[in-house]
């Protein structure tokens, strides 16, 4: 059956979910599990003396934040005696980082959260799941 998960994380309740259920599933198939969390990357602008944060700040503030949300998966898959391998990657598109991922790793099932952070927005513009499922080759399992 499936060897090799992956669990996007946002680290919204709602992915949550769908981490307990990738770890369920890992252990119940004796599969490998592994996580990432998408850092966004630096908005650079024309006028760059105009910017709120610095470069490396902000770079900074996004590792730590993804780190954070890849160690509490690492953390719960842990608590049910699961090894679990984090990554945290900057994207502008986090469909495509996940997307990739899962190809590079040779990740055979994605299981995501039916929607994360961005709310309405992700009714008008489309959610990252669905660009996923759109754009990958892997098949992907769904949790709302």
């Amino acid at each position: 059956m499936y060897r090799n998960i992956l669990v996007p994380t946002d680290g919204s309740d709602i992915t949550a979910k769908a981490v307990t259920t990738a770890i369920t599933l890992a252990k119940t198939l004796g599969a490998k599990l592994s996580t990432i969390s998408v850092k966004e990357p630096f908005p650079y602008s024309a006028i760059s003396e105009m910017q709120p944060v610095p470069p490396q700040e902000f770079y900074d503030a996004q590792e730590r934040i993804a780190s954070a949300r890849v160690k509490a998966v690492v953390d719960e898959a842990a608590k049910e005696g699961l090894a679990c391998a984090g990554h945290t990657i900057e994207a502008l598109h986090p469909w495509e980082a996940i997307t990739d991922h899962a190809k590079n790793q040779g990740c055979d099932l994605i299981v995501m959260a039916s929607h994360g952070r961005r709310g309405v927005s992700a009714l008008l513009l489309g959610s990252e799941t669905q660009k996923v499922l759109t754009h990958c080759t892997v098949p992907i399992l769904v949790v709302k």
